[in-house]
């Protein structure tokens, strides 16, 4: 008998390989890549892997994921499982616990035709780029090396958040610049495989020349609230700041809020904060994220804006009216809580975002959405332990109480004890008076100054800052706050204020509430009253501040010496800043 030989088949050969893209303590990110390596067309795959006991997939994206015991199956889905030679595809899944994949098959084979797992993790950030050698037209760039399992390839130089170089070393001379000109430069690593890591801190740099000598920023604060969950319903996002020109008039940013719990500083809404993708029409530079980088979200975007506006810094603010109640059990260990807070702000991920800590406790020793009786010593013990683990480089700040009535919330805690462990107070000196009172008397919710009728003494932005003062706080420690936004009754028909009502006026968000935005064409200002403006329509009463007002009270503030002001929040201004542009003029 003669043997027919069949004719060899064609090569069908696949590699698949792991990365950890992201990791966050508790949980991670990780991606497998499957590659054609051969010479036909693959039809279909299947990864499987191992995990160590205590670490599994909790979602996943791009393909169906299974488990059972500590093996994981996953499968291609319809539309990507096809692939030509030489072609890849990637498929993702948030885990659980910190144990790395072993025992990888790829469609029953091993995933890299050797024993060994593949895997490689992106490199670390590289130290917070020097600048020497300035001149009218270029800076020299100096930074630490980044680390990678893999090793280092190269770095990408960065300015403004784009990319300007890319180099081998771990220095880079930038030329060709402008004179008397302010530029941010960030860094980023790449290791063997191409990958790149999170960018390290921005280094601020003006040029010299330019024809003149550069008054620099302006001594007073201009910070306002930037809210987490604006980017909602709200709509409002980091790029608006931009947008609006408010970036180039603030000098603060406070990003609220992350909770108080457990005795603990907390996340407040992790997917805002570190997870929402930006397109590239919505991101401060104009470039997307994309489904694998460290870090997405607000955090990313407030990266960017700094990068853009160097002169801004951000704080986590902790706290404020819903999450107060978890201060009375944090600060039973200040030392501890300080820590928690310390190791969140300055996690690796986000610690370029950050330069400081604001803890909005609303109240101590007094009552608020629920009722504190730790003593009138205990801000004070939690403001020395913050500034003790922040240490003097970073701001350590709190929104305190504006009530200055005799033995209100002022009198109940030792601030000026507290004052000599942090930068500033942001006095709240709005929400005095408001539909909480369902009858009224209709009055102004945020007076500079008291007046006839005044529902209730001390009750009035003066008096609360006279107040802190006489306890000893300095006063440029103190910044005078405004409510981008107003506070309302209906049922009113009285125009001038101490009218009765029937409840609170209709607003968007809130009954009660409405944006500045807003009431300026729905409702415009009839009057003003104790240095802030009413407005009577219909039935409707509001109070809020114009533009017209900030200014007198901005000249208020540098009357009295007072180290700038704040603004509660940013969505309450039109697009073109009104109030914001309000406030930066009255404090030149």
């Amino acid at each position: 008998m003669v043997g027919l030989a069949s004719p060899a088949e064609a090569a069908t050969s696949a590699t698949a390989t792991y990365a950890k893209t992201s990791d966050w303590g508790s949980g991670f990110e990780g991606k497998w890549t499957v590659k054609n390596t051969g010479t036909t067309s693959l039809s279909s795959w299947t990864v499987e892997w191992d995990f160590p006991s205590g670490t599994s997939v909790t979602s996943g994206w791009d393909a169906d994921i299974t488990g059972s015991a500590n093996h994981w199956t996953a499968k291609n889905k319809s539309w990507n499982g096809t692939l030509a030679p030489g072609a890849s595809v990637s498929f993702g899944f948030n885990g659980a616990g910190g144990g790395a994949p072993s025992g990888c098959k790829l469609n029953g084979a091993s995933c890299d035709g050797g024993p060994s797992v593949p895997g490689d993790n992106p490199p670390s950030a590289p130290g917070t780029p020097t600048a020497s050698d300035i001149t009218n037209t270029s800076v020299k760039l100096s930074w630490s090396a980044a680390t990678d399992d893999k090793g280092i390839k190269n770095y990408d130089v960065l300015r403004g958040g784009s990319k300007i170089a890319t180099v081998t070393g771990t220095t880079y001379t930038n030329t060709g610049l402008t004179a008397g000109t302010d530029y941010s430069y960030t860094v980023q690593a790449r290791d063997t495989a191409d990958q790149t890591g999170p960018v390290s801190g921005a280094r601020a740099v003006r040029t010299t020349g330019g024809g003149g000598t550069d008054p620099g920023p302006s001594s007073k604060v201009k910070l306002g609230y930037f809210t987490e969950w604006g980017v909602y319903d709200r709509n409002y996002h980091v790029k608006n700041l931009v947008s609006s020109g408010s970036a180039a008039k603030i000098t603060h940013i406070n990003y609220s809020f992350g909770n108080v719990t457990g005795g603990k500083c907390a996340m407040g809404d992790a997917y805002a904060a570190t997870d929402k993708a930006y397109t590239a029409d919505q991101a401060v530079d104009g470039v997307a994220d994309t489904w694998d980088q460290p870090l997405r979200g607000n955090f990313n975007q407030l990266r960017k804006l700094k990068a853009q506006y160097p002169n801004i810094k951000v704080l986590w603010s902790f706290g404020g009216w819903t999450w107060s109640g978890g201060f009375p059990d944090a600060v039973k260990n200040p030392t501890a809580f300080a820590q928690s807070c310390y190791d969140l702000v300055e996690d690796p991920r986000w610690a370029d975002v950050f330069d400081g800590i604001d803890l909005d406790w609303e109240y101590p020793n007094a009552c608020g959405l629920s009722c504190d009786t730790s003593g009138a010593a205990s801000f004070k013990n939690m403001m020395q332990a913050m500034r003790a683990k922040f240490g003097a480089n970073n701001l350590v700040t709190a929104a305190v109480t504006a009530d200055a009535s005799a033995g209100g919330k002022i009198d109940a805690v030792d601030y000026a004890g507290a004052a000599q462990y942090m930068n500033w107070f942001n006095v709240m000196t709005y929400d005095f008076f408001g539909a909480f009172a369902a009858q009224g008397p209709t009055a102004p919710h945020s007076p500079l100054t008291s007046y006839p009728g005044i529902p209730q003494a001390g009750f009035n932005s003066a008096e609360a800052i006279a107040k802190f003062k006489a306890q000893g706080v300095p006063a440029n420690k103190l910044l005078l706050g405004i409510g981008f936004y107003g506070r309302g009754w209906t049922g009113v028909t009285q125009s001038a204020p101490g009218g009765t009502a029937t409840g609170a006026a209709p607003g968007t968000y809130e009954a009660g509430i409405e944006d500045y935005k807003v009431l300026k064409n729905t409702c415009p200002a009839t009057g003003t009253v104790g240095g802030t403006a009413y407005a009577h329509c219909g039935t409707n009463w509001w109070s809020y501040d114009t533009p017209a007002t900030i200014a007198g009270k901005m000249s208020w503030a540098k009357q009295q010496g007072l180290g700038g002001a704040f603004f509660w929040d940013f969505t309450g201004d039109t697009a073109n800043g009104e109030l914001v542009t309000a406030i930066n003029s009255g404090l030149a």
